[in-house]
């Protein structure tokens, strides 16, 4: 049995960063992007579409720093750099999806409860 909501806070407290991470979006792509098996960064880049170059380093390099994305250098002219989910990674996969299809079943009653608030509140202005 989870504790009262103060106590819960307080259990959250010390893992807010490692909550951060698997809660920011481009961690949760990156995580659906690698769940097949390795890719290269720019089909990683290509699988997301929307994410810059910088912002796909820093994330990765979190997510290795986190034990979830293992990074391996290749050696070849030039030399190639896969990245793929750690045990740790692919044991985000499940929750990940889980997230995913729950913002797929209850996409239509938010857009409809987004579209109701935005026509309160500039009925209200």
């Amino acid at each position: 049995m989870l504790p009262e909501t103060g106590g819960l806070l307080e259990m959250c407290w010390p893992v807010r960063q490692i909550l951060a991470r698997v809660g920011d979006k481009w961690s949760v792509l990156i995580v659906m992007a690698l769940r097949n098996g390795p890719r290269r960064f720019n089909e990683i880049k290509r699988a997301i579409g929307t994410i810059s170059q910088r912002m796909l380093t820093l994330t990765l390099k979190g997510m290795e720093r986190d034990g979830l994305v293992r990074r391996t250098v290749i050696p070849s002219k030039p030399p190639r750099v896969d990245y793929e989910l750690t045990e740790l990674g692919h044991s985000l996969r499940a929750p990940v999806e889980q997230l995913g299809l729950w913002a797929i079943e209850h996409e239509a009653r938010i857009a409809a409860a987004q579209e109701a608030f935005d026509g309160k509140d500039s009925s209200a202005g």
